[in-house]
């Protein structure tokens, strides 16, 4: 039976851009940072502190996860900004969007009411967009906005 998330891939262009995204921007800590074997595949995971069972891997596409034309379109996608990534939680999410801002982080949304929280959009180093939400205690409030 299923019991959860554990590992989720964000594909990314350059892992050490990455590296430098996800922890010195969004304040999330390196879980692994490992290569495997010779010239192998780099394993860079990342996670928030206080959430040790859920990690991002971040992953250059290419093998063995991919052949090099599929690489090669997951690349063009991400770097032209169409894949998003998933949605990250904060219980402020006001201050957290000014913190975020002054460490560089590109937003493409500020915090607007949705029915399931107050919601900001960004963009990582690789063009990857997040959902950036604190959640609405309670129901959905249905007479706010979803677009």
């Amino acid at each position: 039976m299923i019991q959860g998330l554990k590992i989720a891939t964000v594909w990314v262009l350059d892992q050490d851009r990455a590296k430098e995204f996800y922890t010195e921007k969004l304040g999330l800590e390196v879980r692994t940072d490992l290569t495997m074997g010779d010239g192998g595949m780099r394993w860079l995971t990342v996670g928030a502190q206080g959430q040790p069972d859920v990690e991002l891997t971040l992953m250059v596409p290419g093998p063995p996860a991919m052949d090099p034309e599929s690489a090669e379109m997951v690349k063009k996608l991400v770097a032209k900004g169409v894949l998003g990534a998933g949605v990250l939680t904060t219980d402020d999410i006001h201050g957290d969007y000014k913190r975020l801002k002054d460490r560089g982080v590109e937003f493409l949304q500020e915090p607007q009411e949705r029915p399931y929280g107050t919601e900001a959009l960004f963009r990582d180093d690789s063009g990857n967009w997040f959902s950036f939400t604190q959640p609405r205690e309670g129901d959905l409030d249905t007479s706010k906005d979803w677009a």
